[in-house]
């Protein structure tokens, strides 16, 4: 096989400043000149890297994606300085990336049991909005040759809905990552919208309906496992988010795996869901990290989360490498166990 031409498709998950990873393990992979990009599916901060990495490549190739994804990270990092979000003293002192002990995330994480968005943030200003505005072309998205599945929460209906890239508008990726404790929900064509990871994290479907690739990277940010069972109310919040965002992801997964085995390889569709193959890039750091961290957007955290993202990447190129065009590298299979 030329590798030159292997189309690959990716699956970016949310997770906050936790997408800085991400950043770093697409940095990577667009350094691989045999790797092409067809599509991406990408939810909450997933779905900000695969738009700004879209809207780079359509205006400067590879290169152009790479530059765009640093401009767009460092602009988050400086609107973040200004944010009440910070870590305290003592999680500096200590080394930590939480911000568990700072009086503001506490306060607020008390408060917005008591409060809405709709009572503390009356007007729903993002600091997020005028960056996505500064650092995307929407109208020249629409054109890239990367194709875009962006998949946002209907609040009334409780699905997923998913955008492309002719939808695509800083109000459908503000409503990709809308939190709904800290941000009112997002009106999209007389609908309202909350964190699509709600209902994909992110959306596998398309990629094996709509796009020639046949093999999926998948870049995790939510640990599946989680060693020790977590005893704090921090702790079990954090599982309890970590295992609701998991949840419909591996669910499609398992679909996937099912399909595999059943479906008709005579059918354009069954022969589209037999020969898929799907890849994961490894990333033991976020059993580290918890949830408060996903706020820390301070710019030495977000370049430490890059370089793990590259790092991990290179271990994901150099151990399944091969496999890419080739078979999955990791079993599906397992995922029907006990089911």
């Amino acid at each position: 096989m030329d590798r030159s031409l292997l189309l690959v498709d990716l699956a970016l998950q949310g997770g906050g400043a936790h997408g800085a990873f991400t950043w770093g393990v697409l940095d990577r992979l667009l350094e691989e000149s045999w790797l092409s990009i067809e599509g991406i599916s990408g939810t909450s901060a997933g779905a900000m890297n695969a738009a700004v990495l879209a809207d780079g490549f359509a205006h400067g190739g590879p290169e152009g994606a790479r530059e765009a994804l640093d401009r767009y990270w460092r602009a988050v990092s400086d609107a973040a300085r200004f944010s009440p979000f910070q870590r305290s003293p003592l999680d500096r002192m200590l080394g930590r990336w939480t911000m568990d002990t700072s009086p503001m995330f506490i306060g607020m994480d008390v408060i917005s049991r008591l409060f809405s968005p709709y009572d503390l943030n009356p007007a729903n200003v993002n600091p997020l909005r005028r960056i996505l505005e500064e650092e995307i072309d929407f109208d020249r998205l629409k054109t890239s040759p990367i194709r875009l599945f962006i998949t946002a929460t209907n609040v009334r209906t409780g699905r997923g809905r998913v955008f492309r890239n002719s939808e695509i508008s800083p109000d459908v990726l503000l409503a990709s990552a809308c939190l709904p404790t800290l941000f009112q929900a997002i009106e999209i064509d007389g609908e309202h919208y909350w964190d699509g990871g709600y209902s994909g994290n992110p959306t596998l479907t398309p990629l094996v309906r709509e796009l020639k690739s046949d093999d999926t990277i998948l870049v995790p940010i939510n640990p599946v496992e989680r060693p020790g069972t977590p005893q704090t109310a921090a702790e079990i919040m954090n599982r309890l988010n970590e295992v609701s965002f998991n949840a419909v992801a591996l669910k499609e997964l398992r679909m996937i795996a099912l399909l595999r085995k059943v479906a008709d390889p005579g059918s354009a569709e069954g022969a589209a869901w037999a020969k898929m193959r799907v890849h994961m890039v490894p990333n033991p750091l976020m059993a580290t990290l918890g949830y408060s961290s996903k706020l820390n957007a301070e710019w030495d955290f977000l370049s430490m989360l890059k370089e793990e993202g590259r790092n991990s990447a290179e271990v994901f190129l150099d151990r399944h490498g091969h496999m890419l065009g080739v078979q999955s590298s990791i079993d599906l299979d397992v995922l029907l166990e006990g089911v």
